[in-house]
Formats: C-alpha cells, sequence, structure tokens
C-alpha cells in the first residue's frame, strides 16, 4: 500500500513539475462555462473464428459540465462529471460498463499569488442496481445511493491555472449513505444507513498536452480517516488520455483506480478504450 501511495505522489509531482511557464496576456475572464456530450462506442464480431470469441456491443454516454468564476479575491471552480455505459455480450445479456454522478465544488478566497482559503465540497453516487456476474445468481453489490458519499471542508488551495490546481483539507467531513437492502456495507453499522467520518482529504487536477491534438487529465483524491482505520488511505484516481481527429471525433483511453477498503478488499480498476463523438452543447465565457 505504501509503495503504491509514494508512486501516485512521485507521478503527481512529476506531472505538476512539467507544467508550462507560458503567461496569459489575455484578460481574465468572470465566467467559463463548459458542457461537453460524448458518445463513446465498441463493437467487436466473430462469424466461423478458428480461436473463439464473443460478439459484443458496447457504447458509453459520458457528460462533464465546468463552471470557472473568478472575481478579484474570489474563486469558485464546480464540475459535473456523469456517465453510464452498457454493453451487450452474445448469450449473457446487458452488463454495465459505466455508471457514475459526481458534483464537485471548491470556493477559494485569495490570501497569495496562487493560494487560497478554500472550502471542498463533493457528491458521488450511481444511478442503477450493479451486480457480481462471478457468483451464480449474480449478487447486488450497489444501488441508487447505495453508496452515497456527500464529502466537504475548508482547506488551502493552489491554484495555477484552471488546468492545474491542488488542494489540502486536513478537517474534512464525509457522510456514506446505503439503503436498508446494503446496511452493515460501505463503512456502515449493520442497522444504520448513515455513517460519519472526519480526516484528512487532498486533491488535485492536472491537464496539459502531451502533443499536438493529445491531451491527458489527471484527477487525484486522498482521503484519510482520523476516527477509524487510521494510517489507511482511500485513493481514487484517474487519468483521460484524449486523441483529437478532428472538432467532433476522439478517441479516448480511460484509466480508474479505486483503492477503498469500505468498498472492497481489493483494489478496483477501470479500463475504457474508444472511438467518441464528441459535441460542445454550451459553450461561454464573459469579462
Amino acid at each position: 500500500m505504501k509503495r503504491i501511495l509514494i508512486i501516485f505522489f512521485i507521478l503527481f509531482s512529476t506531472l505538476l513539475s512539467a507544467q508550462s511557464k507560458k503567461k496569459d496576456t489575455l484578460p481574465t475572464p468572470k465566467w467559463k462555462i463548459h458542457g461537453r456530450f460524448a458518445f463513446i462506442f465498441n463493437q467487436s464480431s466473430f462469424s466461423n473464428w478458428a480461436s473463439g470469441g464473443e460478439n459484443t456491443v458496447a457504447g458509453n454516454i459520458n457528460i462533464n459540465y465546468d463552471f470557472n468564476y473568478k472575481k478579484r479575491n474570489v474563486n469558485w471552480d464546480s464540475r459535473i462529471i456523469t456517465g453510464y455505459g452498457l454493453s451487450h455480450i452474445n448469450d449473457k445479456g446487458y452488463r454495465k460498463t459505466d455508471d457514475r454522478f459526481e458534483l464537485n465544488t471548491l470556493l477559494g478566497l485569495k490570501t497569495g499569488k496562487y493560494w487560497f482559503f478554500s472550502f471542498i465540497g463533493n457528491f458521488r453516487t450511481q444511478y442503477t442496481r450493479g451486480y457480481n456476474y462471478k457468483v451464480v445468481p449474480a449478487e447486488p453489490v450497489s444501488d441508487f445511493f447505495s453508496p452515497a458519499y456527500l464529502t466537504f471542508g475548508p482547506g488551502m488551495l493552489w491554484k495555477k491555472s484552471d488546468n492545474l490546481n491542488l488542494n489540502i483539507a486536513p478537517a474534512t467531513a464525509r457522510y456514506t449513505f446505503v439503503n436498508d437492502f446494503f446496511s452493515g456495507k460501505f463503512g456502515v453499522n449493520q442497522g444504520r444507513n448513515t455513517a460519519f467520518s472526519l480526516g484528512f482529504n487532498l486533491s488535485g487536477y492536472y491537464k496539459y498536452l502531451l502533443m499536438e491534438n493529445i491531451e491527458m487529465e489527471n484527477i487525484l483524491v486522498m482521503y484519510s480517516d482520523y476516527l477509524a482505520n487510521i494510517g489507511n488511505v482511500d485513493i481514487d484516481y484517474q487519468t483521460n488520455i484524449r486523441f483529437k481527429v478532428n472538432k467532433h471525433i476522439k478517441m479516448q483511453m480511460t484509466f480508474h483506480t479505486i483503492m477503498d477498503d469500505n468498498a472492497s478488499s481489493r483494489i478496483q480498476f477501470r479500463q475504457l478504450f474508444g472511438l467518441g463523438i464528441n459535441y460542445s452543447f454550451h459553450e461561454k465565457v464573459t469579462y
């Protein structure tokens, strides 16, 4: 666990140090709003294929909505990340490939060139019930609002730009919600529907160009609970690499790793690769 944690720190520190030092000469926008829709499609088909294979069709819908506000010493960034995906495997039916709703908000009051007093808020859950298909019959492992996480707390924000920031929140409250069916799981005591924790939260965001038409986005969240499992760190790290073909078509690779002992004793990993259609349905800049 410690080795993995060190690797994450080294990776993120390297990315921070590689940030371009170019200065903006344009005036600072008061509002920047960007809503993006993406549909990613995957398909495989086999007929009399000697080495075998199963026909599959998969599709993912992702919506990202960013709101960035700046006025004098106030900085307010909010982001909605939501996605849902299904795959159909021949003779096995439909399986979820993605299911996520997340709202992030970060309010900052400037105290230095790059430093802010901050207050973070985060809410995340999923839309539909998920199953473990490795057992028969399939076992439910999650549901709408089960679990759901609400996190908030004060801290300090270091922000170089909208594409590079790091927030440290040493007194962060987190509530975990489950329904009656999942009572006793996800760190919630049996017979209860909520659990409270207080801990240290570190979150970072970094997006940059790997090369022309290829961008890399890194999102890191780390949390350590003072009230239980002291010294244990939950990690949520996601990397998105986007290859721009033209204005509306992109290829995307996603690597998502979660380490949370309350959700699973094993490291959770999700990988996605596909060709996507991208559309900016709301893009606005005001000065």
